[in-house]
């Protein structure tokens, strides 16, 4: 059993962490989710619970503005969650001060994201610039596919 302060084991070799706009654009879109539901048997995917909360947080308002429907958005983001693990806030608070240093004044509101790529010593994957310069790995939609598949 994992205990609060450990972060999951995972049986997979390979690990990357999702922020809020990953999870947005896999409940909006088709090619996130696909590469999402493609590799969980042979990636673990992770994602702070602040970038759970973020997503339910700006979901009503992005799809009010398109005219989707919220409640099947937001049941898309329930199932996303059996697939990429929410870490809890015990797990990588511990990473906040680094996490926070390595972003600096770009976006502090990040650093969840990048504590729990630091804390499980894997990369990051984002839209978001932000991470460029952190020292972690970061990964686009429009590349990711060389990390989650590195025998293509």
């Amino acid at each position: 059993m994992t205990q609060p302060w450990q972060a999951p084991q995972s049986t997979t070799q390979r690990a990357i962490v999702l922020d809020a706009n990953i999870l947005i654009r896999a409940v909006l879109g088709e090619r996130v989710r696909r590469l999402i539901l493609g590799h969980s048997t042979m990636v673990s995917f992770y994602a702070p619970d602040a970038a759970f909360a973020e997503a339910r947080e700006h979901l009503p308002a992005i799809l009010e503005k398109r005219g989707g429907n919220a409640e099947a958005s937001l049941a898309v983001l329930d199932f996303l969650e059996t697939l990429v693990l929410p870490l809890d806030a015990e797990l990588y608070q511990g990473f906040e001060a680094q996490a926070l240093a390595r972003i600096g004044e770009r976006d502090p509101a990040d650093w969840p994201a990048l504590a729990c790529a630091l804390s499980l010593s894997c990369p990051v994957w984002t839209e978001d610039a932000d991470f460029f310069g952190t020292g972690v790995a970061t990964w686009t939609t429009s590349r990711v596919h060389l990390y989650l598949n590195p025998d293509e």
